[in-house]
């Protein structure tokens, strides 16, 4: 028999420009099954439960949520806070005050942790109640999925990015460096390789965090790149690290994760400039660089309609099984085919995505730690779909 009672649902760490769609996709479906009470969505994910600020998500049109779910960026409002005892206790206050029966936690793998130590906590006080994790992040490093909603409209905006940028850079040749988000995985990085269309497109040389970073090594490469195009346009991950595993650029700040503030100053960008004007010895040259920073996660027009419409389902699957099972978990995603693409959904233990997360494969990265293989284009083109045509006058 079916848990019933109220459901809540929140969304957690950085936004997406499908992470609604998760959520309404949720919504829609807990509005088909009578053991759900009532939906209460938590505005600013934890943090609003333990104040009790909740938006009733049972008095909306469809027109509405539609509106909402095609919006990017997090409609309820994001979080990033790591609960502990105290926290948790607050929030199981909550819960039972208001009848509620089922939560889903729509993040990344710290979101994953978040919903798995409620899980736990549930489970030892035994109180009837079912968690379940809805994925989420840009940087597509949820164990288990094959990929996770939010990447595949993250990466078209970076692909699109460069090629746009890779066209400015041969109008006027000169090196640029773009920095692109990824703390610990390169996957976003990586997209930027879709810009290519022809011999000599950029980005010419990519860098992730997977390699340790060398700067005279990427001197000597981005050296080789100008003498042989004429130009060079470079993809960096603001997660790079150099040979120790240091961050090559952090200002040193931590959130309740403890995760580093990396990139978001441009400091990384400017520093790898002057390493570039610094290789050619006062040499005259063009050297300029760009922090993608927050533009990658949540710009509208661009999504993936692969992107949209898994997002879409994991928030429905997520409910459906919910209230089918009563059994916590995180909705994984499983690839049937790439040509045509074909996906669907399955449900892993909390505990084999919370906290710990992934990275490229080595299959992806080239030998010389400075580009990506074919492996990887066939792996990501049909979450980004198609680009537009470049055209050419020589």
């Amino acid at each position: 028999m079916a848990l019933k009672g109220k459901m809540v649902i929140g969304q957690s760490g950085g936004p997406t420009s499908v992470i609604n769609q998760s959520l309404v996709g949720a919504v829609l479906e807990a509005r088909k099954h009578g053991a759900i009470t009532g939906i209460l969505g938590a505005r600013h994910g934890i943090a609003g439960i333990m104040k009790e600020d909740f938006i009733d998500l049972t008095v909306q049109s469809v027109e509405e949520l539609e509106c909402v779910a095609n919006t990017p960026a997090a409609g309820l409002g994001s979080v990033r806070l790591k609960p502990g005892k105290a926290e948790c206790e607050r929030v199981f206050e909550v819960f039972k005050k208001n009848d509620v029966r089922y939560f889903f936690y729509i993040g990344g793998n710290d979101s994953a942790e978040t919903a798995h130590i409620i899980a736990e906590m549930a489970k030892e006080a035994n109180y009837d109640f079912c968690t379940v994790h809805i994925p989420k992040t840009i940087d597509n490093d949820l164990r288990v999925t094959d990929h996770c909603p939010g990447f595949a409209s993250a990466a078209r905006f970076v692909a699109l990015a460069f090629m746009g940028d890779d066209r400015d850079n041969a109008a006027l040749a000169g090196i640029k460096i773009n920095i692109v988000m990824g703390r610990d995985a390169g996957f976003l990085t990586a997209s930027s390789a879709l810009a290519r269309q022809a011999e000599g497109d950029g980005p010419h040389l990519i860098y992730v965090p997977e390699r340790a970073f060398d700067v005279a090594r990427f001197q000597a490469d981005v050296k080789a790149a100008v003498a042989k195009y004429g130009r060079c346009v470079v993809a960096v991950s603001e997660g790079i690290t150099d040979a120790d595993g240091n961050p090559v650029m952090t200002s040193g700040e931590r959130d309740s994760h403890g995760n580093l503030q990396l990139s978001g100053s441009g400091a990384l960008g400017d520093f790898l400039a002057g390493k570039v004007k610094e290789a050619y010895a006062g040499e005259k040259v063009r050297v300029r660089a760009d922090t993608f920073g927050y533009l990658q996660r949540s710009f509208p027009t661009i999504v993936s309609d692969v992107d949209a419409r898994e997002a879409r389902m994991v928030g429905g699957f997520g409910v459906a099984q919910a209230v089918a099972t009563g059994e916590p978990g995180s909705v994984a995603i499983r690839r049937l085919a790439s040509e045509p693409y074909a996906s669907e959904c399955f449900m892993t233990p909390l505990a084999s995505v919370a906290r710990e997360a992934t990275s490229l494969k080595d299959e992806y990265i080239n030998a010389e730690g400075n580009d990506v293989t074919q492996a990887w284009l066939d792996y990501v083109r049909p979450l980004v779909g198609a680009l537009p045509k470049i055209g050419r006058l020589f």
